[in-house]
């Protein structure tokens, strides 16, 4: 995998490494941290960049239809496609849990640079409201 390309970044969340510095990640942890981040922010939430993260916080209150799964995958495609350059993202799924507070983002994409496939699943959690 080129460094160059991927290159390495914060740890999130912050931290610091056994000698007193920031943590870092490399590679493909670098990379999936920042598709957790990208997905884990609301809009509006940072203020000097209102417009980043993704639109699935604006489902927290919604029931789990398929319907709102439909939208939710393509909030999370279109932010991916939006805020991380470095992945070609080729499928999105959206399925409810047993427990309805639950749903999963199933995410399957390629790293740009080297073609390798990855997959990444994320917990999305909403207030359980019954359909």
């Amino acid at each position: 995998m080129s460094e160059e390309f991927v290159g390495a970044g914060w740890a999130f969340p912050l931290r610091t490494d056994p000698t007193g510095r920031m943590a870092l990640v490399r590679h493909d942890r670098e990379i999936e941290e920042s598709i957790r981040v990208i997905l884990g922010t609301a809009y509006g939430e940072r203020p000097m960049r209102p417009d980043f993260g993704c639109e699935i916080h604006d489902y927290v209150l919604g029931p789990v239809t398929p319907d709102m799964t439909g939208r939710m995958a393509s909030a999370v495609r279109e932010s991916l496609v939006r805020w991380e350059p470095r992945v070609e993202v080729r499928r999105v799924d959206v399925t409810a849990a047993d427990d309805p507070s639950v749903v999963y983002i199933e995410i399957s994409y390629a790293i740009r640079d080297t073609n390798d496939a990855r997959n990444l699943v994320f917990p999305f959690y909403t207030l359980g409201v019954e359909q």
